[in-house]
């Protein structure tokens, strides 16, 4: 049975060896610094540190100057915003729910897994400078064709920059990728502020 999210909220992924087949983020990031050579088929072969990297590579093309801010606003370095970045690899690292696309033929079977749509949405900051998706949530029932779906999405923003405009353009974006790689009714994407980042001007 594929993991969900249960009524008591979202099932969190272990960030240490046994949540991430046998490795720790500490080993992901030297990994990533090496520039992943020479290839570790282990790391490689696995979703869960796959999804990890991902995030540790969204993480490292943050500005020098916004984590420089951080460190100089607080007596202690403030890592809150990047936990929960790396937390909401466990929203990813389970493939969740099955969501059908129209088979091109009478007899195929065709499908894309919750996991990947919520890669599809993360994604999708890569085209709005500044901005970080973290948590990423369906209301509807994905797993049948034409159902109507409402997307949730938590983000992160750095200060300074004028809201409406990032949450407009982060949610044009959603719809673009979603409407390329699904066929999802979606009725609303609702994009939610949760953290506003200092930066140096």
């Amino acid at each position: 049975m594929t993991p969900q999210d249960d009524a008591a909220g979202p099932r969190r992924l272990d960030l240490g060896p046994e949540g991430l087949d046998g490795h720790t983020i500490e080993e992901l990031t030297d990994y990533l610094e090496a520039g992943r050579v020479p290839a570790d088929p282990s790391i490689d072969g696995s979703p869960a540190c796959q999804l990890a990297l991902d995030a540790l590579e969204r993480l490292r093309g943050l500005t020098p100057a916004l984590i420089a801010a951080d460190t100089a606003a607080e007596p202690e370095a403030d890592d809150g915003w990047v936990a929960r970045v790396l937390g909401g690899i466990a929203l990813e690292a389970h493939a969740g729910r099955r969501i059908p696309l129209t088979p091109p033929e009478p007899h195929a079977d065709l499908g894309i897994t919750e996991g990947a749509v919520r890669g599809l949405i993360r994604a999708a900051e890569n085209a709005v400078p500044g901005v970080l998706v973290g948590r990423c949530r369906f209301e509807g029932d994905v797993t049948e064709l034409g159902a109507p779906v409402r997307v949730l999405v938590d983000a992160s923003v750095p200060y300074g920059e004028p809201l409406p405009r990032l949450a407009d353009e982060l949610r044009l974006e959603i719809a673009a990728r979603l409407r390329v790689h699904t066929e999802l009714n979606v009725t609303a994407i609702d994009i939610t502020v949760r953290d506003v980042r200092r930066h140096l001007s």
